[in-house]
């Protein structure tokens, strides 16, 4: 496919993601006022999901349905074992952050990221509460509404704010994460959990943070967000620092020289639980 021709393809692929995106929040703002007499059906241990997530889901995949017909939606509500790795995929959270959304904590989103025969090509994050609306597309940068935004230029750790997310899905890798949070917040100046892995990444992807760490995110949770990240001049990896796809596991995101330093210590706090676990 020719440059013009790839560049037209992924703004149409972009453009179709953020209208299912906007159909998808106005099903859960219109939901929002009646959230105290949701039913919580729990999936696992803290992990709720309600019929908004499941409405929201429907909203993006009929969108995705009829604008664009042969894909294939990866759905966190309706459709996870899908394939990501064929053919024009959406993966879908189509409300990351639902305890949040359950309290009324402003702090909840739907995220979207198109990949075609495996790679991510289009991303949107909205922030339903707030309104913010990240898009991303491939080699074209991204964007926070209508202005380009850059990671964070900070290189200093003790001036850094991080973010992060607790593994409350796997107990489990606790005493793994309570090590690297341990060396994290003593070296930097603050760590913030907000609960929605998705609005992280965007929050790296504009600077608002200068790095992030999770352990144990699905492909839904970091699809929209990797590209995000990328194409505002950061870096995604896993823990050993392999790029990152769209694929359940652990994620560093940063600035480059805020990436370097919390893989580096992530790394090192690890080594020292698995000593003192001996």
């Amino acid at each position: 496919m020719q440059a013009k021709s790839l560049r037209d393809h992924n703004e149409n692929l972009l453009a179709i993601a953020l209208e299912a995106a906007r159909g998808a929040a106005a099903v859960i703002r219109r939901a929002a006022p009646g959230r105290a007499d949701l039913e919580w059906e729990q999936k696992g241990r803290s992990d709720f999901v309600t019929r908004v997530d499941k409405a929201a889901e429907e909203r993006i995949a009929s969108i995705v349905a009829d604008r664009c017909r042969g894909a294939t939606i990866v759905g966190e509500e309706l459709s996870p074992q899908a394939p990501i790795d064929s053919g024009t995929v959406f993966i879908v959270d189509p409300l990351d952050g639902t305890t949040n959304f359950l309290h009324g904590y402003a702090e909840f989103a739907v995220s979207i990221g198109v990949a075609v025969d495996g790679e991510l090509r289009a991303g949107v994050v909205l922030n339903v509460a707030r309104g913010d609306t990240f898009t991303a597309i491939k080699g074209e940068g991204a964007r926070l509404d209508d202005s380009p935004i850059h990671v964070s230029t900070l290189a200093d750790n003790r001036r850094a704010l991080i973010g992060t997310g607790f593994p409350f899905k796997q107990i489990e890798m606790l005493p793994e994460y309570l090590g690297q949070f341990s060396r994290v917040v003593r070296e930097t100046a603050g760590v913030r959990r907000a609960g929605s892995a998705a609005l992280d990444l965007a929050n790296v992807a504009c600077g608002r943070f200068d790095a992030f760490w999770e352990l144990a995110l699905a492909p839904w949770d970091v699809a929209a967000g990797i590209l995000l990240v990328r194409e505002a001049g950061g870096v995604v990896t896993d823990l050993a620092g392999n790029a990152a796809l769209p694929r359940a596991g652990a994620f560093v995101a940063g600035n480059p020289a805020m990436h370097a330093w919390l893989a580096t210590t992530l790394a090192e706090a690890g080594a020292t639980t698995t000593t003192e676990t001996r």
